[in-house]
């Protein structure tokens, strides 16, 4: 597959966004960027968000607050702009669904499938959750006592002359697809719970709502020919990733790559949307090219010190929350936290200050910000912030007789009398070996969507660095240079190998914290050059790495260590 397209859902705008919104967002950030990465070119990744805007809660909150469902509607989307933008979010297309550019092709897929046969007039009878706005079955709704799984409000029971689809047609076909495709539903444990639905047996499904003289339900898309129904909100969501691209220009970026979600619109997403894509397909030689996505990723939630977030608990984390830790800690170190510590192995995840402040001082503060400071000072010091010149291969193994740089070190070492290093044992030290394999495996926990792995490699590179400073102590090393001619050379082949390989980190740790690396960049006279591929931009002593002679500036840190016993930051007033 040449294109990358990657969607969030799509943002109901009743309400302002949270860390569940930020998280889902974030996270296909990292991945969009992560594939421009790897690709060297913005042209064939495509990152979509949006706001789903035909909700009745929509006409609810907006009576609450005197404007109209549309006014409300601008009002929030702007406010996921907003977020969005302060997030740091690279999208490259942010979708309404009353923009008519979606409107319109909604009314075009229903259309088909009306002539198709796939969607058919009946009347429906079900337990209906208010608060999700959806139909339950009757099994579902008696294991949960009548009551939605999700606030706890009680199911009503509705009837209503609706349209229908046919759902148990793709029954087969959906499951056939599943099972013989692993990675269409991720993690495991949300393909697991989709088969066992789908096996179970599927029914029709009611995709539209009565109009009446509630304006509630006076919100929406009509059912083409019928303006006496609307689509149900949840029909036209679904299809806002399919009309965003739905164009000349656009339908080679189709089918998604991914869509990421939250668990609990998993049923909509993995069973649902694709048995209406199989619908689309055959229902029209003009859509053909409507395949079904490669993957449906539904992680988990957030949960908040130990606990499920509540606004009545006082532990709910908003976007204003998450702005204060930004404020404190830097946007980037929250971009981490979320991608590297998040749900998105399926199990929720804890929002801790505790583990917040833990994580950003072993991985950040101590770990990656460090170390770099490390490098960077030793080569202003001995080097006049020059970057050294790299005369060896960066293989530092010892060799018999002597004569490898590590082996040069460990003799300084000694030379200076330093009793703990001149007894050690050289061992060896592989750098192109080494960053070339963390860069392969990066790329390959990415093509997973194992989002914490891949960037755990930036972490496992730093600690290789820390290692190999601690071997060859080039502080030692650098008090012999005026008496031992041998220690300069072997310090300048240490001090960039170690700086080489920080650039590498650095670049698997920019789709994570692109402004933080791009600091570093400019600081190190590094930034990578357009249109060139991650491997060629991360092959160690390559064409694009450091340049002995280059200027190299300390800079300010990258991160400050932060004080465990620091109350958290608070949301401002």
């Amino acid at each position: 597959m040449n294109q990358y397209y990657i969607t969030t859902p799509i943002y109901y705008v009743n309400d302002r966004p949270h860390i569940g919104h930020c998280y889902t967002t974030i996270v296909a950030d990292v991945a969009a960027r992560f594939q421009r990465l790897i690709r060297g070119s913005d042209a064939d990744v495509f990152f979509l968000t949006g706001t789903d805007e035909h909700a009745d809660k929509v006409v609810t909150s907006a009576a609450e607050h005197n404007v109209t469902p549309q006014e409300w509607a601008d009002r929030n989307a702007a406010e996921f702009r907003r977020a969005f933008a302060a997030c740091n979010v690279s999208f490259n297309d942010f979708i309404r669904t009353t923009e008519p550019r979606h409107k319109d092709r909604v009314v075009e897929y229903i259309t088909s499938l009306l002539k198709s046969g796939d969607i058919y007039r009946g009347q429906y009878t079900g337990w209906y959750d208010q608060g999700q706005e959806e139909y339950v079955t009757e099994t579902a709704a008696r294991e949960a006592d009548f009551k939605s799984t999700i606030n706890g409000k009680p199911l009503v029971k509705r009837t209503e002359d609706c349209y229908f689809f046919k759902l148990s047609k793709y029954q087969d076909a959906l499951q056939k697809h599943i099972e013989t495709h692993p990675a269409f539903v991720s993690p495991p444990s949300r393909q697991a719970e989709i088969l066992g639905r789908i096996r179970a047996g599927l029914n029709d499904i009611p995709i539209s709502r009565p109009v009446t003289s509630d304006p509630a339900t006076q919100w929406g898309i009509r059912v083409p020919g019928d303006d006496a129904n609307r689509v149900y909100v949840w029909i036209d969501a679904l299809f806002n990733y399919l009309s965003v691209v739905d164009t000349p220009e656009r339908r080679s970026l189709w089918p998604a790559a991914v869509h990421l979600i939250g668990k609990d619109i998993l049923w909509f997403h993995a069973a649902i949307w694709p048995a209406l894509l199989m619908a689309l397909r055959a229902a029209a030689p003009a859509y053909e090219w409507v395949k079904l996505p490669h993957s449906i990723f539904g992680h988990g939630w957030w949960i908040s010190e130990g606990m499920k977030m509540s606004k009545s608990l006082g532990n709910f984390i908003s976007f204003e929350r998450l702005t204060a830790y930004a404020d404190r800690y830097s946007l980037d170190a929250v971009r981490w936290f979320l991608a590297t510590q998040g749900p998105l192995s399926g199990a929720d995840a804890d929002f801790a200050h505790a583990k917040f402040i833990e994580c950003y001082n072993a991985e950040l503060a101590n770990g990656l910000g460090n170390c770099t400071s490390r490098v960077s000072n030793m080569i202003d010091k001995y080097f006049g912030g020059i970057v050294p010149p790299n005369d060896h291969n960066a293989e530092f193994a010892p060799q018999p007789g002597g004569g490898s740089p590590i082996d040069l070190a460990l003799a300084a070492r000694a030379a200076a009398k330093n009793p703990a290093a001149a007894g050690s044992e050289a061992r060896a030290f592989h750098f192109p070996e080494t960053i070339a394999f963390h860069v392969k495996r990066a790329i390959e926990d990415q093509a997973a969507f194992d989002m914490s792995a891949s960037l755990m490699h930036v972490t496992e590179i730093v600690r290789f660095v820390d290692d190999f400073i601690s071997h060859t102590a080039p502080f030692t090393l650098a008090k012999t240079m005026n008496t031992n001619p041998d220690a300069k050379p072997a310090l300048a082949a240490i001090l960039y190998a170690c700086a080489e390989s920080l650039r590498v980190a650095s670049l698997l740790a920019s789709p994570a914290m692109p402004t933080k690396m791009a600091h570093l960049w400019r600081d190190w006279s590094c930034a990578p050059p357009p249109n060139v591929a991650l491997v060629e931009l991360a092959r160690f002593a390559g064409d694009h790495a450091l340049s002995p002679g280059s200027r190299l500036t300390k800079g300010e840190p990258l991160f400050m260590r932060a004080d465990p016993a620091e109350a958290p930051p608070t949301e401002k007033a």
